[in-house]
């Protein structure tokens, strides 16, 4: 088998139908087995595994978890490489797979690779702008990194989130390394943090450009806000402590100069001031979360156990999902 598809599903819901269908329309010279593993699903998710060729495996909902998950799944197939998807992401065509496998066999010494996301059409005006901006650092062409200056790369933390990043929204391993390396037991970023140690250990990462899923998300702003808090707590604990929101005066002047700038961008795309006014709304809540909210998952592991589990509680959107 060349590659075992892995999806973790929970209430994959009518867009999951859509992800079943795609996967087994793609049009590819590799042999494929998709690995379903859901834990706990009430909306018909089941019924629907059912009526595609998936191996579906059922675990509790308290057994969850992002990477032993995964972990879990990978370990049911025999596939060369494994492939991540999550139940909303759609593959944009019949030849992702086909890009992103081919893209891991550039060089043997790729550990892992990804593909790029796009907004779904009916997406929020800022994932259409952010998502492109943010993919289009990794190139436009199957490209390859690996930490060539080692001082330079531990000098500079803005590197090493830049090398780090990795998505298993999209994304592939190569079965033998990953044999040698799971995923990490933790309950969010398992993919960065894995990424990381593989860069470290020597191994190289590829981005595919050509593998497109659409993945992006219409988070209400608290729960955005939610995303960020997970999002920024994470960085901390990967990148040794850094804080992506450094200070209080730090925070103030990344909320200020977020609206400004996303300011400029909703007024370039109308002039209507009821669409004005439902985005100006929309950033100011988006800016909290990141800048605001984000001061404080940046101190996270600095506060005392109850301020934690307060924090965890309120603020995190992972919290409440691991125990759905």
């Amino acid at each position: 088998m060349d590659v075992s598809i892995v999806i973790p599903v929970k209430n994959g819901g009518k867009r999951f139908a859509e992800v079943l269908g795609m996967v087994f329309r793609q049009e590819t010279k590799y042999e494929y087995e998709v690995i379903c593993v859901d834990s706990g699903s009430t909306d018909g998710s089941l019924d629907l595994m059912r009526s595609f060729p998936v191996r579906l495996y059922e675990i509790p909902p308290e057994e969850f978890g992002h990477g032993r998950t995964r972990n879990y799944g990978a370990a049911k197939g025999t596939g060369r490489f494994i492939a991540f998807i999550t139940q909303d992401a759609l593959p944009a065509d019949e030849h992702w797979l086909d890009s992103l496998v081919s893209a891991m066999e550039i060089d043997d010494g790729i550990a892992g690779g990804f593909g790029c996301h796009l907004a779904y059409p009916d997406a929020n005006i800022f994932d259409k702008r952010d998502l492109p901006q943010h993919f289009a650092r990794f190139g436009s062409e199957n490209h390859v990194f690996s930490i060539d200056d080692r001082a330079a790369y531990d000098d500079d933390i803005g590197l090493r989130l830049f090398l780090s990043f990795f998505s298993d929204n999209n994304s592939c391993l190569r079965r033998s390394v990953w044999e040698k390396y799971p995923y990490d037991d933790v309950d969010y970023a398992e993919d960065q943090i894995w990424m990381r140690r593989m860069l470290e250990l020597g191994y190289k990462k590829v981005y595919a450009p050509r593998a497109m899923v659409y993945h992006s998300h219409d988070y209400p702003v608290w729960e955005y806000c939610k995303r960020c808090f997970d999002d920024l707590r994470a960085h901390y604990r990967i990148h040794d402590g850094f804080k992506i929101v450094p200070s209080a005066r730090a925070a103030a002047g990344g909320f200020a100069r977020a609206v400004i700038n996303d300011r400029r961008y909703i007024f370039s795309l109308s002039p209507s001031k009821r669409f004005r006014a439902k985005w100006m709304k929309e950033s100011v809540g988006r800016a909290f979360g990141r800048f605001i909210i984000g001061y404080f998952a940046c101190r996270y592991y600095e506060y005392p156990r109850f301020v934690r589990e307060f924090l965890d509680k309120h603020f995190s959107q992972q919290y409440k999902k691991i125990r759905e």
